[in-house]
């Protein structure tokens, strides 16, 4: 543990930090699963998951939280997914 002040402040701050971070990112893998959960059993709202799963990405990536290609790259594995189940 840090003696001076300002290291002690930076420690909780840090610490605040990554708890929210890890709230955000635990949130956004938990809607992901769940929208791929629908997809397989081809849920009639899984067009609502999809949607409400790609705003969530955005707004992981636009603050942060995940890499905007990975937010990209997620975005359009769920859409694949959900074509793919319309189609089917």
């Amino acid at each position: 543990m840090p003696n001076i002040k300002s290291a002690i402040k930076r420690v909780k701050v840090s610490q605040k930090k990554t708890a929210v971070n890890k709230m955000y990112k635990s949130d956004l893998r938990t809607t992901v699963k769940k929208t791929y959960a629908a997809i397989e059993t081809a849920a009639d709202n899984a067009q609502e998951l999809v949607n409400d799963a790609q705003i969530k990405i955005d707004k992981a990536a636009g603050k942060g939280y995940t890499h905007k290609n990975a937010a990209a790259r997620q975005k359009s594995r769920l859409a694949k997914a959900y074509n793919k189940m319309s189609k089917a």
